[in-house]
């Protein structure tokens, strides 16, 4: 039975002109040889499978091209072939990660001396330099300081930083960039369709962004998923084999957070769960997806027809407000980077659900009933439900007169339940201290330290809900005062809870109960474990 050969073996660019996302090395590579303007050592660095090895047998050509040194290396003299296949003598490639020491380095440094046997240039490829030690570096100084005409020296290196100054200076140094991945799904198509291997353009998209910019990797996932959907690529088989969460199921989470639907929620989580997905994975592809919307919603233009899904994602760009996308995509960032601090990753994921759930705004929070809204019905001015009313005495009492009178029993922290407000806009409002109330001016102060907040969306939809309820424009003004701080509805209510805990840590340690515990059994009392309860009928501790 025939071996076959590995595709990111067989596919190898072979000639500068083949390699993908490179450019900006590939140009400055050519202009070199073609000008004649070599470097007796030059440097390439970046991550894994993005072509350090490749480029650097590509300038070995090059250079030893029996046609002269060229941009453009024949590919057909034995000089070429010899190198394609790793047989050229004047070409040593050393793997520092298994060749550290000193004496290695000496050994062919020493070989360096000597002239090439049938070449123009003795080649030394040194792939990841940085794992030589200090010593082999030293060694490597002199050389490189005083180099023989007839050697080059192509180091390749994934870190860098770990190369001493005093060698990297003495280097062209060139910085591969991780491929793009649009880049890497049309080089993997360009392969298939020499290979007669049918696919779609979903799965080819999702092979490249599980490379993470490599096209080595790129091409051994295609070798794995030709060989996982035997002889096929279907989207369907290389999520399976990729672990990848179905969009579906993303999808159907915004179409049930656009419903409300809690249930409906947590049995997707669940459906997820079930199919063993990693969390981790499930919010950042929601993030992406997110992202898509977001880019629908503001510039239209960046996402073509062609985009999987397509319509769906224009559907809940639709659905969606632009600040509830960018308030999920938060959520989800957050909930990300939180997973490893939950109880377990389901618990995370559930809860950050949630959160998106919470902090959604009502669709009657900018459309209040009009029971809510200010009447004039029996001569009375209605205001928070009854908490604040002005007789009107006569249709042409001065309006100044009804403003004094309402600002005399309004409260911001009650008008801010009474207005609903959800996510930063919210924030901002419990953070905020009402310095002047009333129905036709408001001016909130905010501390020093939360003068973040004050961003004018934020602003704009506490003055849009303020509008909607007092049925009128409502003269609404920030500023800053750190005099207010102690004064804030936030401040209120976390001295409020610390003192509510406060009182049930006490009620438990005098409890007789627990008291005796603690006498005849030794016990302790788990402090951060007591919270109280708050009931209608009065207040009672949990512990």
């Amino acid at each position: 039975m025939l071996s076959t050969q590995v595709l990111a073996r067989k596919w190898r660019p072979k000639k500068f002109s083949e390699l993908t996302g490179q450019e900006h090395v590939v140009r400055a590579l050519t202009n070199a040889l073609t000008q004649n303007r070599l470097h007796h050592a030059y440097l390439l660095t970046g991550t894994r499978g993005v072509g350090k090895t490749t480029i650097a047998r590509i300038l070995a050509k090059s250079l030893n091209c029996e046609t002269g040194v060229t941009a453009t290396p024949c590919g057909v003299c034995p000089a070429c072939q010899q190198i394609d296949s790793g047989s050229f003598i004047d070409l040593i490639e050393l793997d520092a990660a298994s060749n550290t020491q000193v004496d290695n380095m000496r050994e062919l440094l020493e070989n360096a001396l000597y002239a090439p046997t049938s070449s123009h240039y003795k080649i030394y490829i040194i792939d990841e330099a940085h794992m030589l030690s200090k010593s082999a570096f030293n060694a490597m100084l002199k050389t490189l300081e005083e180099p023989p005409e007839h050697v080059k020296f192509i180091l390749a290196t994934t870190d860098p930083q770990k190369i001493p100054i005093t060698v990297l200076s003495r280097c062209l140094q060139f910085n591969l960039k991780q491929i793009p991945q649009p880049q890497i799904a049309d080089r993997l198509e360009q392969i298939l369709l020499q290979e007669k291997i049918a696919n779609d353009a979903s799965s080819l998209q999702l092979i490249a962004r599980a490379a993470q910019g490599s096209m080595r990797d790129a091409l051994s996932l295609l070798d794995q998923a030709i060989a996982f959907g035997e002889g096929k690529i279907e989207e369907t088989i290389v999520r399976d084999m990729l672990g990848i969460v179905d969009q579906g199921h993303l999808f159907d989470l915004l179409d049930a957070l656009a419903q409300k639907n809690g249930p409906r929620l947590l049995a997707l989580a669940d459906a997820m769960e079930a199919h063993c997905y990693e969390f981790d994975s499930v919010l950042q592809d929601l993030a992406t997806l997110l992202h898509r919307i977001a880019l629908i919603q503001t510039v239209p233009q960046a996402i073509n027809e062609d985009t999987p899904d397509f319509e769906r994602i224009v559907s809940l760009a639709q659905t969606y407000k632009p600040e509830d996308i960018q308030l999920f995509y938060q959520i989800a960032l957050h909930g990300r980077n939180d997973l490893s601090l939950a109880p377990d990753e389901y618990a995370g994921f559930t809860m950050t659900l949630i959160r998106m759930l919470t902090f959604m705004p009502d669709e009657g929070d900018d459309h209040r009933q009009l029971s809510q809204a200010p009447t004039t019905d029996n001569n009375q001015f209605k205001l928070m439900d009854g908490e604040a009313c002005v007789k009107m005495e006569h249709a042409s009492q001065q309006p100044e007169q009804a403003t004094v009178m309402a600002s005399v029993n309004l409260d911001w922290p009650q008008l801010i339940q009474h207005l609903k407000l959800t996510g930063m806009a919210k924030m901002l409002a419990h953070h905020s201290k009402a310095k002047f109330l009333s129905a036709d001016k408001i001016e909130l102060c905010v501390p020093e330290m939360h003068k973040h907040l004050l961003d004018k969306k934020y602003q704009d939809k506490i003055q849009t809900l303020l509008n909607n309820y007092f049925g009128k424009t409502v003269a609404l003004n920030f500023s800053i005062d750190n005099d207010v701080a102690e004064q804030i509805p936030a401040a209120i209510i976390q001295r409020q809870q610390e003192h509510k805990q406060a009182e049930a840590i006490a009620a438990i340690e005098e409890d007789a109960t627990v008291q005796d515990l603690i006498e005849q059994f030794d016990a302790q009392l788990i402090v951060p474990s007591i919270k109280p309860i708050d009931n209608k009928g009065g207040s009672k501790n949990e512990r």
